[in-house]
């Protein structure tokens, strides 16, 4: 995936692409995977780096959505489940089960959760990932050595998915290139174009390292610019109220020694209406989510202190020992696009995560809401719309079983880098070649110097935040630790990308200001 050779498809100023998608996260790059494989000409263009907002910054859960279901909102939980078993057979990579215990303080509770959860299992039904239970007090404390045991009545066991968000954007990047399409990072789109009919015929696109702006002619236009799929819809139609409400969800992560186990937690019961999940990932424990309404979207939303503070006194009430703010690794906040509904005054939690295609007079076709786990479906929806408005052929759909890259059939999850799938093995025989690259990044985590090289070449990494945040995950895991190795980071991707030393300087001061935010007391 060579950043340079996606640059140079934009040189045929007279070429007319199919499909131009503006926005890397999960459901523009599901789109542009998707156009790939049904023959369609498509580029991508994201403003950032591949997933740098919304997308990288989930609970890293692959989920049919149990509170939908307290809801009533079968259908939305009936399709996400089925989503979730077809990403799980074509990335099994990055996605895997993940078993979840609720402590239950009340025989009642027991009941509900036991029966509603056997009705989400009977939902999956072919698309499952292992049956809910009931488990005694004793196993509830076996299965979560951490949690409170005071007044424990029992707890029900159920299964969804767990997976590492950004690297999936990446693998989806790199499946579309594969298969002909073009996907490009820091190329911000300044200007819808339009023909003699007023009709969307392209964008206007700027190259933000080099500052080239490019014409590129479309018959069509997605957006799946998530939170700023306002922004898009202005340039098409300057008139355009904005219809997207921007909620934040923040995200602690802590030491193991707060779960102790490879079983999650999830609280059914919060005081903000919402579930909290203690989710282990990549050796650490990640606490979440909130849900607070904001008025701007942001890229680099911040955490406020009520959000860190209502994580915290949830998780200790049901952790032992409880979580404190000087146990929080790294915290990260990432913004949702909801659509806004009819009523103006219902909360965010409140309003549905299923999605929503919008097609404007001009033909801009505009994808927003929904989550994660049906990433696939919103793009076939979304592609499907191009050719029934008659703007592209009809081609049938075929990512519901097609493998992304990376694919392995048995992936060894207790491999360190096992969630580069096949490119494993590649990135093992750099280490061989080159003795240097075996050296660790930090004593305290087992990231090579090789992963650096190889998100240089093969993944189009181009900042030292899109190594730590993005490809290797750092930043999330502990931000203080991924201050301490960016110089280092820094250093490797001059050498790799023949970069001087301002530039090594400048990439640092930037990562630290950037990191500065994951740090709790340090804002």
């Amino acid at each position: 995936m060579n950043r340079d050779k996606q640059i140079a498809k934009l040189g045929d100023a007279h070429k007319v692409w199919d499909t131009v998608i503006i926005g890397g996260g999960a459901t523009g790059l599901g789109c542009a995977v998707d156009a790939a494989l049904r023959g369609y000409s498509v580029a991508l263009f994201e403003k950032h780096d591949f997933a740098k907002c919304t997308s990288s910054r989930s609970t890293k859960l692959v989920h049919g959505g149990v509170r939908y279901l307290q809801k009533g909102d079968l259908l939305l939980v009936w399709e996400a489940l089925r989503e979730r078993g077809r990403m799980k057979a074509n990335a099994p990579h990055l996605v895997r089960d993940q078993p979840f215990v609720i402590s239950n303080y009340s025989q009642w509770d027991n009941l509900l959760y036991f029966a509603g959860l056997t009705f989400y299992d009977l939902l999956s039904l072919g698309y499952g990932y292992g049956r809910s239970r009931y488990i005694t007090p004793g196993k509830v404390a076996r299965y979560l050595p951490a949690s409170v045991t005071r007044g424990l009545k029992g707890g029900i066991v159920y299964h969804d998915g767990q997976f590492d968000d950004a690297r999936m954007a990446v693998n989806l990047a790199q499946t579309c290139i594969e298969n002909g399409g073009c996907a490009i990072n820091y190329t911000e789109v300044v200007q819808i174009l339009h023909d003699t009919h007023g009709k969307v015929a392209g964008v206007k696109v700027r190259d933000l390292e080099s500052g080239k702006c490019h014409l590129v002619h479309a018959r069509s236009v997605i957006n799946a610019a998530g939170c700023f799929d306002d922004d898009i819809m202005k340039m098409d139609t300057p008139d355009h109220s904005p219809m997207v409400v921007p909620s934040q969800g923040v995200h602690l992560m802590l030491d193991m020694k707060f779960l102790k186990s490879n079983f999650a937690m999830m609280i059914p019961k919060t005081s903000d209406g919402r579930v909290l999940f203690a989710v282990p990932w990549h050796g650490k424990v990640i606490v979440g989510t909130t849900d607070t309404p904001r008025e701007k979207a942001l890229s680099e939303p911040v955490a406020l202190d009520r959000e860190i503070d209502f994580i915290l006194s949830t998780a200790g009430r049901y952790m032992d020992p409880a979580p404190t703010r000087s146990d929080i690794l790294s915290v990260f906040a990432g913004q949702r696009p909801l659509a806004a509904p009819d009523d103006k005054g219902k909360k965010t939690k409140e309003i549905s995560r299923s999605h929503k295609i919008i097609v404007s007079d001009n033909h801009l076709v505009t994808i927003t809401g929904g989550k994660w786990t049906s990433y696939r479906l919103m793009a076939e929806d979304t592609v499907t719309t191009l050719s029934r408005l008659g703007i592209l052929p009809h081609a049938k759909c075929r990512t519901r079983h097609f493998r992304i890259h990376g694919w392995v059939a048995h992936p060894d999850l207790s491999d360190r880098l096992h969630i580069y799938g096949s490119d494993a093995e590649e990135i093992r025989r750099l280490e061989i070649q080159h003795l240097e690259h075996r050296h660790r990044l930090s004593e305290r985590y087992h990231y090579t110097e090789a992963q650096v090289v190889w998100a240089v070449h093969h993944e189009m990494a181009r900042t030292v935040e899109d190594v730590l945040a993005r490809r290797i995950r750092l930043l999330f895991l502990d931000a203080r630790e991924a201050v301490k190795v960016a110089p280092r980071v820094a250093e490797i991707m001059a050498r790799e990308q023949q970069r001087d030393s301002k530039w090594q300087d400048e990439q640092v001061e930037a990562f630290t200001a950037l990191a500065a935010n994951y740090c709790i007391g340090e804002h």
